[in-house]
């Protein structure tokens, strides 16, 4: 017998994960090109690595067994992970948001806020100085904006990108250079 996705695999993955100390974010079984693929988002407060991803790929590989997919992968959600159960909303308070709709408001499909929450079935957020509110049934997505520090990124990678092209600093070739 084959199970099924939310009947039997995500309530199984969940709890594996809550006993490795970590959080089933979202299951999806998706047909692809080669093949149909069992995806697990897993994560935790300070983040996923490669030992966590591997561990619970381990543990959950065998629970597996009577499900039909052909390839199996465990992934971080990533930090631009879309808010989709209360908790997410309520973890997101007070962040950037992007909300894109289904269908144009005003001719937008797409708007940037600070997050107030998920509120009586509303997404509400803080935009230009007053509150907006879209009901969920209306949101296809709310995600985090993901801001960067381009000045910090620089100074993070000091020298990684320096490469020796043969030339000093005034344009002249070295002397050890090959001509």
């Amino acid at each position: 017998m084959k199970h099924t996705l939310s009947g039997y695999v995500e309530p199984t993955a969940a709890k594996l994960a809550a006993q490795l100390g970590l959080e089933l974010v979202d299951v999806e079984l998706a047909k692809e090109n080669t093949g149909k693929f069992l995806r697990f988002f897993i994560d935790k407060s300070d983040g996923v690595d490669l030992d966590a991803l591997e561990t619970f790929h381990r543990a959950v590989l065998p629970l597996m067994d009577d499900v039909d997919y052909d390839y199996m992968e465990v992934c971080s959600p990533g930090a631009d992970r879309p808010l989709k159960k209360p908790a997410d909303f309520e973890r997101a308070k007070g962040q950037p948001v992007e909300v894109r709709l289904y269908k144009a408001v005003e001719g937008l499909k797409s708007f940037t806020g600070e997050l107030v929450g998920l509120i009586d079935g509303n997404v509400v957020i803080l935009a230009e100085g007053s509150e907006r509110a879209f009901p969920q049934k209306l949101v296809a997505q709310v995600a985090p904006v993901i801001e960067l520090d381009e000045e910090a990124i620089d100074a993070a990678l000091e020298g990684v990108f320096d490469l020796d092209d043969g030339e000093d600093d005034e344009g002249e070739e070295n002397e050890d250079s090959e001509e």
